[in-house]
């Protein structure tokens, strides 16, 4: 792998006071929001960009919700958000937007996967054990609800999931039951 990491920077947020990490692997650029002292097992949050649902508060999804969930408790407990560039289960904004719209007509966000020639996610965690080793963390506590985010950490002792409990909504309701029964999520 050829990344590339920046500075340590301070970022002050409405959450707390963190530090930020940029590191850049090939057109990616992924973050790493964390909150010293980093004492392991360190709470790790895997969190997927998500534009519609982080920067927007799309109620169609619970991304928002789990990274505003995830920043107070790291704020509180300590740890780190790595924040990776891959919108729409990696599929890109576009093709989010065009999933959408199928969704719209009566698919399910597994579908108009399908539909659009994705698989259900397309998403990959290499770059997450990179930046791990970067902080010289062999041990976390991970904040999931997603069963292929603690198999894909292979290098990585996972000691306990904390789960992230959020309150469905008329708009995502079908959507979380989805993640449930048919891609496994812990809900």
């Amino acid at each position: 792998m050829n990344i590339k990491i920046s500075n340590t920077a301070n970022l002050p947020t409405k959450f707390g006071e963190f530090k930020i990490k940029a590191f850049k692997e090939g057109g990616k650029e992924h973050l790493v929001i964390f909150k010293e002292p980093l004492t392991e097992p360190v709470t790790v949050r895997v969190h997927s960009e998500c534009l519609t649902g982080d920067a927007l508060g799309s109620l169609k999804c619970d991304c928002g919700d789990q990274l505003e969930y995830a920043l107070k408790y790291i704020n509180e407990n300590g740890g780190m958000v790595i924040y990776l560039r891959q919108e729409g289960r990696n599929i890109g904004l576009l093709n989010k937007v065009n999933a959408y719209a199928l969704q719209d007509q009566g698919l399910d966000t597994i579908e108009a996967n399908h539909q659009l020639g994705f698989a259900a996610d397309e998403r990959r965690y290499e770059i997450v054990e990179f930046i791990l080793k970067h902080f010289k963390i062999k041990r976390i506590n991970l904040l999931t609800n997603n069963p292929s985010k603690i198999e894909s950490l292979k290098d990585i002792a996972i000691v306990k999931r904390i789960p992230i409990v959020i309150k469905p909504n008329k708009f995502n309701k079908n959507y979380l039951k989805v993640k449930k029964e048919k891609m496994g999520h812990l809900l």
